[in-house]
């Protein structure tokens, strides 16, 4: 009777408690929102955004003068584990950004604040959806809540240095490559070589953390998939990855030696405009960056991009997977903080022309891509059109950890002769063992 009594009470504990945490969310007319308040920033290191982001942050401050920023930028690749330990401690920043792959662990572990509209001055999430386009807030929307806004919305084109392709006796506006076929026996035209070192490629792949958003497009154009629907089954039709591996065999040394990671980053090289390349996969993004370090060519116009390549006898179109950084609010500061972080949030992410403007961001919004800023933008159409086939980069809670399986198993067909075959096997045994611990 009393273990019985005693397991009654803990139940009931529980559901006063979550009572108590659901009921606990202050509307803003509730919240005292004149008191002084620090909001700690933590975003990846961007030089071109952290000026105009500093901008807009004096801007708001100086319109809520009771508001003060930490604005503090690290770089790219040591953000997710920063932010990991530093949540684990208790001590995670007001506001921070990071990538899908990153962050819908953090909306699971309900580590962030979930969105109140009436707190932009909105009336319901409908409101906030409508802002932007089909699937842009899938990774930070858990059961009807929204968790964050998007800050950058990435897909990627190839972008083609037309001096190159004329000095080859190719067209550039005509003979652009439109299939994957096309890449491989183009980039043999366009290449380079001093016996087996590389001195100029044709084309070639962003390595590095780009493996699932620059490849697996590959892969699921033939009709295969990373995991299955319902997320339980590594790899799903073999025909499609054995054809992918097979491609990327050839693409390296031990094939038609064309390219591979070992070599300076492709999007890199292609700024510098010296003859090192001919073609690379990046964003829009690249255009800021490219203004910012070879202004001359930039300004030539002897450069144009295209449209992500498709297999000749794809079974579906898909485009380059696209990778969302979003803006996000701890969950667990006081609803006051809450609420000024979510408000300057709104305030910086409505600039979504200045980002464009000055660090060719690109916002998912309707209004960003109905506006004369974008449509101005060199080859945006290529990329909104290209949008329109694309889906985010695959995101659960160990994307990160697939994403290096899927790096390990290129490689191992490009630099160290493991046959398609064996590095199907190994990929779908690893990435299962990894689902299973889910």
């Amino acid at each position: 009777m009393r273990k019985k009594l005693s397991v009654l009470l803990i139940t009931l504990l529980v559901v006063m408690l979550s009572a108590y945490a659901a009921g606990s969310k202050e509307s803003a007319s509730e919240t005292d929102l004149s008191a002084p308040v620090t909001l700690t920033i933590w975003t990846h290191e961007d030089p071109n955004r952290s000026v105009f982001e500093k901008a807009l942050i004096e801007e708001f401050t100086a319109q809520n003068p009771n508001v003060t920023v930490d604005y503090q930028t690290y770089p790219s690749g040591k953000m997710a584990e920063l932010l990991t330990v530093a949540f684990s401690a208790g001590e995670g920043p007001d506001i921070f950004n990071q990538s899908q792959a990153v962050i819908r662990q953090f909306v699971v572990e309900g580590l962030v604040s979930k969105i109140d509209p009436s707190w932009i001055g909105l009336k319901s999430n409908d409101e906030i959806k409508d802002r932007y386009i089909a699937g842009a807030l899938d990774a930070v929307t858990l059961d009807d809540g929204i968790y964050g806004m998007p800050l950058e919305y990435t897909n990627l084109c190839v972008y083609l240095n037309k001096g190159i392709f004329r000095e080859a006796g190719l067209d550039p506006e005509k003979d652009y490559p439109k299939t994957w076929e096309e890449m491989m026996d183009i980039s043999e035209k366009l290449v380079k070589r001093n016996g087996d070192i590389i001195l100029r490629r044709g084309f070639d792949f962003r390595y590095a953390t780009y493996y699932m958003m620059d490849m697996l497009p590959m892969v699921e154009q033939l009709g295969g998939k990373l995991v299955s629907d319902d997320g339980k089954t590594a790899i799903v039709g073999d025909e499609a990855w054995l054809r992918f591996f097979e491609y990327m065999k050839q693409w390296g040394p031990s094939g038609r030696n064309l390219g591979g990671p070992t070599y300076v980053s492709s999007s890199t090289a292609f700024d510098l405009n010296d003859d090192q390349i001919a073609m690379s996969s990046s964003g829009l993004y690249q255009e800021a960056r490219m203004r910012s370090n070879n202004p001359d060519f930039y300004n030539s116009g002897d450069w144009m991009v295209i449209p992500y390549p498709q297999w000749s006898d794809a079974k579906e179109k898909v485009t380059c997977h696209v990778s969302c950084h979003y803006y996000m609010v701890n969950g667990s500061i006081p609803t006051a903080k809450q609420i000024w972080a979510w408000r300057l949030i709104d305030f910086m992410l409505s600039h979504s022309e200045g980002y464009l403007e000055t660090c060719n961001l690109v916002q998912p919004t309707y209004a960003l891509f109905n506006s004369e800023a974008f449509k101005a933008m060199p080859y945006s159409e290529v990329f909104k059109n290209d949008l329109e086939y694309a889906t985010l980069t695959y995101y659960s809670g160990n994307s990160n950890a697939i994403r290096d399986k899927m790096k390990l198993a290129v490689e191992a067909v490009m630099l160290q002769g493991v046959s398609p075959e064996k590095a199907l096997e190994d990929l779908r045994r690893q990435v299962q063992d990894i689902l299973d611990q889910q």
